[in-house]
């Protein structure tokens, strides 16, 4: 925290030290948040390196396999939108904490299902715990970090890519250890419950945790900024980028270890070119941090080259997947990189936190519905084409809309 939040003041204006639990809740909000960021992608990068012997165990056809990949998009949006009124209603960290309490429910019943069904039920719980989370980080951030929106957003990022390479590169030496792809799915669910510990602190310290800006109460006030929202050409901007993003995120993470495994690499080598799109975002989630709310002329350029890799990724697959597949590996990776890059765009286009929990549910949840038929159709097209040629060329265009919508968005607009 900043040295400013030191110490607080009372109504009358006199200095006070702060409680026990305010000081806690400072020492524990850092730690707190990159456990949270560690835990929103095992639940889904877990699962596409083992997806064949998945599919095999539950009778799961390649088209019900989109499905799969497309509920992570179709969670986050529906249950994406529950997560202001319930802010306005408890605040924000217990919101979070019942995320992590579900996610976890969710990653250790899943392992347990017998079919395709029940794995789908149990998979959505699991998502549903993310969703809650996901539209909450950028307030979280924006209110207890003012002054480091950029930096802090890199961090969580940062943790977020961690936990997703971490889960691709592990999650297939578990299972053959063990014997079974479910033992590999299953076991993140350890992870997720050490990071409900710090939430639950944080909840119980309650109101004592401090914030730059009240999350927005109930009332005309809300349904009015939130109304508003809906007319304004940058919100739309942010969550068309952040929908056609989330769109090619969600079918590298689902797809991009089928990709080369049917190009005849091993499984094994299959999950760790996978981990590496999300390694890269480590370093570079950082940089991007430290840079990205510096820019005079805002995030447009960042935006628009990060598509140019995606569209050099996506050719050289198209072209020679196991050539050299660590570096088609590698440009998807560096364009991945527009998932934090949406999240600090949010964080800066809002003026305070009441705009920017509703500009997060926004962006994210309107993002989100648009990208719920991109990992279904890629599966569709995968069973049709009997390949990958068809389905990487329709990301390919995809990815020209998202360079122009982040363009838009980039643009130095503050919206509230």
């Amino acid at each position: 925290m900043t040295s400013r939040d030191a110490v607080t003041t009372d109504r009358a204006g006199a200095r006070r030290t702060p409680s026990r639990a305010l000081v806690w809740a400072r020492r524990l909000a850092v730690p707190a948040l990159l456990l949270a960021a560690a835990n929103l992608r095992p639940a889904v990068t877990s699962l596409g390196p083992v997806l064949e012997e998945a599919r095999a165990g539950l009778g799961m056809s390649a088209p019900v396999a989109g499905l799969l990949t497309s509920m992570p998009a179709a969670c986050f949006a529906l249950v994406g939108f529950a997560a202001p009124p319930l802010a306005r209603r408890h605040g924000p960290d217990p919101v979070v904490l019942l995320g992590m309490v579900v996610l976890t429910a969710g990653l250790a019943l899943r392992p347990l299902a017998g079919n395709a069904g029940t794995f789908i039920a149990l998979s959505t719980l699991a998502l549903a715990g993310i969703a809650l989370v996901n539209v909450l980080m950028p307030v979280v951030v924006k209110e207890r970090f003012p002054d480091r929106v950029g930096a802090m957003t890199g961090y969580y990022a940062m943790a977020l890519n961690l936990g997703a390479s971490t889960a691709a590169a592990v999650t297939v030496p578990l299972a053959d250890r063990f014997g079974d792809w479910r033992v590999g799915v299953g076991a993140w669910a350890l992870l997720a419950g050490v990071a409900v510990l710090p939430w639950l602190a944080l909840a119980r310290a309650g109101s004592a945790a401090p914030a730059a800006a009240p999350v927005a109460g109930p009332g005309p006030s809300a349904a009015a900024g939130a109304a508003r929202l809906t007319r304004n050409p940058t919100a739309w901007a942010l969550a068309v980028y952040f929908g056609l993003q989330a769109t090619a995120a969600y079918v590298v993470i689902g797809w991009l270890p089928q990709v080369f495994r049917d190009a005849g690499l091993s499984a094994e080598a299959a999950g760790l070119l996978f981990a590496l799109t999300s390694v890269l975002g480590i370093p570079l989630s950082f940089a991007l941090g430290a840079v990205v709310g510096r820019l005079p002329g805002g995030q447009g350029g960042i935006a628009v080259a990060l598509g140019f890799f995606g569209l050099a990724g996506y050719a050289g697959l198209w072209a020679a997947p196991a050539t050299v597949p660590w570096l088609w590996a590698g440009l998807l990776g560096v364009s991945n990189c527009a998932f934090p890059l949406a999240l600090t765009m949010i964080a800066l286009r809002g003026r305070d936190g009441g705009t920017v929990v509703r500009l997060s549910a926004f962006a994210q949840g309107m993002g989100y519905l648009l990208s719920i038929p991109g990992p279904l159709l890629v599966g569709v097209l995968y069973d049709v084409d009997g390949g990958w040629r068809l389905p990487l060329a329709f990301l390919a265009l995809l990815m020209v809309p998202q360079m122009a919508a982040g363009a838009l968005a980039g643009r130095q607009r503050q919206i509230g």
